[in-house]
């Protein structure tokens, strides 16, 4: 199946890839161990495990056979879930790696397109390698201990971290749906070729499976050695905090309320909030506190003009970056209140140098701010505003621009680590469940911590009710979780379109925009599911032209 997929076993610290192929033995690299040494051992199968870390973040072609080097797995997939729900707001034309064809709904629609064919194969490789661990320990045969528990704890996490991302990508959201007939994805148990599968199963099994799968994560885990404390590199692995984490989101997504909440407060309980000097350091690394799970980018290894920071960030030194700030929606800005601090975050009176920004307001000659009447005034704002955040002089500013994520090395072309779970998500899950539960106080809570922490004058007590709550919610999300990707499953678990125009407008053009710009919600719009690779479905036995999307 999967289109003759060779998944991979990454060894060493160098990170040598081993196919597990028919032809292996008569290609073996010098630089690597065969898929019977690989497994022999717990820290042999530690390697593998290490190997899926980078994994995450390397370039796809380095993952599996007919990858690109257009897409460097999280460095792409995380933030294409805020570009395509429309969460950050593109400025100006900039197309490269076909970033902007995702804000048009251009890429995830059509089953040729890159996007939902490595998406696909990356998630399917992840679970490809997590076999072979799980079933190489199911054999019995490796003394057991507390390294080879936390191994399999792992190995079980990422198959559900896998799982979770394709059923919420190519299938209709849990919610929204029919799970017990709706078609999810694959079943795939093999690690060894030719990959056998079950047709799609229904989305209601492949939750099935990710539930089981998850408590067997945290059965291991209760009996592994502890995840290493004080190091980027630590927060990479994998542990019961994590694990609890995405069980807190399988939860969410499919409304088991009350799981949701006790897995997000079991998640997060040591990982405190940040602090407002951490919130505003540029989420560049892993060890902020409330960090419980990120890629600790290797420098010696890096994607450059593949990155996280290159699709997000606007102090990178790319042209995508320097041409087309992104900007936060001006809708959710003028919600910020004056007491939360990251209202300091989203510059809404950065003057627009960019000429050819997509409103056409673009330089001193359109510029309408009573703030800056003059050019001197105008281009002194623009100096300040490279000089605070380290912008080169290529770079343009734009109105509502936002410097949340910023380089370590500002106006580099860096790495920088990728935050995938932290603290305040946890929060918002467990407050959110709790008001789907009409919990008014606990859902007001859990909702304290983090708007307090945020906020000097924040009272939960003020939504009293679950409509307020849950607008409060969608609110808070929108601001803590800006550019961390969380918007197009968001979207679709509360069943909400995308409308550009509305309510004053977000201050994307329609004309930049085009289909993206308006969308109807997903429970009666089928283009919010990704086409399956064409690829797939020509090479699978199993899938045929009527188990598209």
């Amino acid at each position: 199946m999967l289109r003759k997929i060779k998944f991979m076993l990454f060894v060493i610290a160098a990170i040598t890839i081993t196919s597990c192929s028919e032809d292996f033995l008569e290609t073996k690299p010098t630089d690597a161990i065969s898929a019977a040494d690989a497994l022999a051992t717990a820290e042999n199968m530690a390697l593998i495990i290490n190997g899926l870390h980078r994994g995450l973040y390397a370039q796809s072609q380095t993952i599996f056979p007919g990858g690109n080097t257009a897409r460097a797995g999280e460095h792409y997939w995380l933030p294409l879930g805020d570009n395509i729900a429309g969460g950050v707001i593109h400025s100006a034309r900039a197309n490269n790696l076909g970033w902007q064809d995702e804000t048009r709904w251009i890429s995830h629609t059509q089953p040729t397109e890159l996007t939902p064919e490595l998406l696909w194969y990356h998630r399917y490789n992840i679970i490809g390698s997590a076999n072979a661990v799980i079933n190489r320990i199911a054999e019995g045969d490796i003394p057991v201990d507390g390294r080879l528990n936390e191994i399999a704890g792992q190995a079980y996490t990422y198959r559900v971290y896998a799982y979770l991302s394709l059923v919420q990508h190519y299938a209709k959201g849990y919610l929204i749906g029919t799970p017990s007939s709706d078609p999810g994805v694959p079943l795939l148990f093999a690690s060894e070729p030719p990959f056998n599968s079950e047709p799609r199963s229904t989305v209601q099994e492949i939750y099935d499976q990710m539930e089981l799968d998850i408590d067997a994560a945290i059965g291991f885990f209760e009996e592994a050695t502890p995840r290493s404390t004080g190091s980027a590199d630590a927060k990479s692995q994998l542990n019961i905090d994590v694990a609890y984490g995405l069980k807190a989101r399988i939860a969410l997504s499919k409304g088991d309320w009350a799981t949701a909440a006790s897995a997000a407060a079991r998640a997060r309980r040591d990982y405190p909030i940040m602090d407002e000097s951490d919130w505003k350091s540029g989420f560049n690394t892993t060890l902020l506190p409330e960090v419980i799970w990120g890629s600790n980018v290797i420098t010696t290894e890096t994607t450059f003009f593949r990155s996280y920071f290159y699709l997000i960030a606007n102090d990178f030194n790319g042209s995508q970056v320097r041409n087309n700030p992104k900007l936060v929606d001006r809708r959710l800005y003028d919600k910020i209140p004056d007491t939360d601090y990251r209202q300091d975050l989203f510059l809404a009176n950065a003057p627009n140098t960019n000429t050819s920004a997509a409103n056409g307001n673009g330089g001193f000659a359109n510029n309408t701010n009573p703030l800056y009447p003059t050019q001197e005034a105008f281009q002194a704002a623009v100096d300040s505003i490279k000089s605070v955040y380290g912008l080169t002089n290529g770079h343009n500013t734009h109105p509502y621009m936002h410097v949340k994520f910023r380089q370590q090395n500002p106006g580099s072309i860096d790495p920088d680590d990728i935050i995938y779970m932290r603290t305040s998500e946890m929060y918002l899950i467990e407050a959110e469940a709790k008001t789907m539960m009409n919990d008014i106080a606990g859902a007001q809570a859990a909702l304290s911590p983090l708007g307090e922490a945020r906020d000097s004058a924040y009272d939960a007590t003020v939504f009293d009710t679950q409509e307020k709550l849950m607008d409060h919610i969608k609110f808070q999300r929108g601001v803590e979780l800006y550019g961390e990707g969380f918007l197009y499953t968001d979207k679709i678990r509360w069943d909400e379109g995308i409308d550009h125009a509305a309510n004053g407008g977000s201050g994307a053009s329609q004309t930049l925009y085009q289909d993206g710009f308006q969308q109807d919600k997903p429970s009666v719009n089928d283009a919010w599911i990704f086409k399956i690779p064409q690829a797939e479905i020509d090479a699978n036995p199993n899938l045929g032209p009527g188990d598209q999307n």
